[in-house]
């Protein structure tokens, strides 16, 4: 059953917003690229930064539960909200969803710091 994902208007990366279709058990991360949104993810999708953070404004509940590496790289990623996830590590289930990709990410390599 494909699972449509709509995502808020972003500056750079997605300038309108747009609906994608996903299938269950995709991750976001891996849906947004394969629709031509190029959100970072810098670790290679490893849950190794937090890049890839994404706001879920509907349908948070219906994605997979978070695992203790997820919750502690989430304290460290920019503009944090109660229903904050990283794309890589969120898996579309049976839910449509509104997801909202923050203005900002902390890449160190990308800021050449």
């Amino acid at each position: 059953m494909a699972i449509t994902i709509k995502i808020l208007p972003h500056a750079e990366l997605c300038p309108q917003g747009t609906s994608i279709k996903a299938s269950s058990g995709d991750s976001l991360c891996e849906a947004l690229l394969e629709h031509g949104i190029a959100i970072e993810h810098a670790c290679d999708m490893s849950c190794a930064c937090t890049t890839c953070h994404i706001i879920v404004r509907e349908g948070f509940n219906s994605l997979n539960e978070m695992d203790e590496n997820e919750e502690d790289l989430l304290d460290r990623a920019w503009g944090l909200e109660p229903n904050s996830r990283l794309s890589c590590q969120a898996f579309v289930a049976q839910t449509d969803l509104v997801v909202e990709i923050p203005k900002y990410t902390i890449n160190h390599a990308k800021e050449l710091h």
